[in-house]
């Protein structure tokens, strides 16, 4: 057919390959939902079911030598992806600006949302029960749709309006950050464990 398809919005989607860093990860998030005080006081009064230290730590990667592992990895695959996605840094790369962790009860979940001020988002995957939920992305173009009819149920990915990306243990996903994500409520039994970070220019 004569039709080509513009304006792609990528998603970067691999395997970190390294399960020992991932069981000292999730070692390390359990220890950090017992001992965050100020994290559990966020997580409790914004109604968070489980535990994040969006709001209380901005040092992971100096505090534990696992995140710091984990930083090294990321700032490889960030930079893979802004040459993906043809990013012109004028000879600089991104820099690591927020991370923290995710422990997500079953029935928490996380509603749309963007990140803004940042370039580069995403999440790596630590602790994924059956059932759990995935990622979700919504077509950025979706409140331009107008009068537009909705997609099919058998629409190829690239025409859908959301794809819901189901991640396993050690499983990154990069997207730039104006993206529109939501995360799927955990349906399942056991924590959902994730880091989840930002990168700037």
């Amino acid at each position: 057919m004569p039709v080509r398809h513009l304006f792609t919005t990528p998603l970067y989607q691999e395997q970190i390959g390294q399960p020992e860093l991932i069981a000292e990860l999730e070692e390390s998030v359990r220890a950090l939902a017992e001992d965050d005080i100020a994290g559990k006081r966020w997580s409790r009064e914004h109604r968070y079911r489980g535990y994040t230290s969006y709001a209380s730590l901005d040092d992971l990667p100096i505090r534990d030598p696992a995140f710091a592992d984990l930083k090294r990895l990321l700032d490889r695959h960030v930079a893979r992806f802004a040459e993906a996605c043809a990013m012109d840094l004028g000879g600089r790369r991104l820099k690591l600006d927020s991370l923290w962790v995710n422990l997500l009860k079953p029935g928490g979940g996380h509603s749309g949302h963007i990140h803004p001020h940042s370039v580069v988002s995403g999440t790596v995957y630590v602790a994924v029960p059956e059932g759990a939920g995935g990622l979700k992305l919504e077509d950025p173009r979706l409140a331009r749709f107008m009068a537009a009819p909705p997609r099919r149920p058998d629409a190829p990915e690239s025409l859908a309006t959301f794809v819901e990306v189901n991640p396993e243990p050690g499983t990154i996903l990069l997207w730039e950050s104006w993206l529109r994500h939501e995360v799927m409520p955990h349906a399942g039994k056991g924590d959902r464990i994730s880091v989840s970070f930002n990168y700037r220019w």
